[in-house]
């Protein structure tokens, strides 16, 4: 599915969103499903949920960018030229996302609107952009989607996409598409959430799965399934 934006020079980013199965814990077997994911998708961009790399464990050890256990997502993004988004607790401690590609892996993101049971063990981070091949993206993660006042705050430092990852029981399987059109809707920019699927810990013994892609009129383009291991893609196109 291609979105195209104004005529003229084109600029093309082509995004994933994935959910990778998830052993709680176990950053090493999780890493080697999010190479998995990163081949599969062969897009520039892969998104992945919260805290994919550990599973929703507020008591995990925060994974450090030089962490040897990210290696094969490093080895998948070097042979693919992608950049992966992935969650995990991260030093400070956040919340976290970690830009990994061909040169490692850094933390870009710490998760601004914690839940209550999160405060207790993390703290909060700044609003955030990362640019990728001249294309400015918003990050959030999880409860940053549900605050109007984060996209507000995102939006505000000019961008092009508004990129989430997240989790969600099963029964709340609308709750992250309902957040991304609204975003869409309120600021004419497409919108990307990666959302669990399977059990990942932390009371969630199944999730929404369900990850999808949304255009900046809000219109859902490309959809996962509920099933772990599934993804979704589109090319997004801009005038240069």
């Amino acid at each position: 599915m291609i979105w195209r934006g104004e005529s003229g020079v084109e600029q093309r980013l082509s995004i994933a969103v994935a959910q990778p199965r998830c052993v709680a814990g176990d950053v090493a077997a999780n890493a080697v499903a999010h190479a998995e994911a990163v081949r599969a998708a062969d897009a520039r961009l892969v998104v992945f949920p919260e805290m994919s790399l550990t599973g929703y464990e507020l008591d995990a050890t925060p994974v450090a960018p030089d962490d040897e256990r990210l290696a094969p997502i490093v080895a998948a993004c070097a042979e693919n030229g992608t950049l992966a988004l992935v969650g995990a607790p991260v030093p400070g401690p956040h919340i976290g996302i970690l830009a990994v590609d061909a040169d490692g892996a850094r933390a870009v993101y710490g998760k601004v609107c914690l839940h209550s049971s999160e405060s207790s063990r993390f703290v909060p981070g700044e609003p955030a952009v990362l640019e990728v091949d001249g294309w400015r993206l918003g990050l959030a993660v999880c409860r940053d989607t549900g605050i109007p006042e984060h996209a507000a705050r995102t939006v505000a430092l000019g961008i092009d996409g508004y990129v989430a990852g997240v989790v969600h029981a099963d029964h709340e399987a609308e709750v992250h598409g309902e957040r991304a059109r609204r975003v869409a809707a309120d600021h004419g920019v497409w919108a990307a959430t990666a959302a669990f699927a399977g059990p990942t810990g932390g009371g969630f013994d199944g999730t929404s799965g369900r990850s999808g892609i949304w255009s900046a009129t809000g219109e859902l383009i490309a959809e996962a399934s509920a099933a772990p291991d599934d993804l979704a893609r589109a090319v997004f196109t801009k005038q240069g």
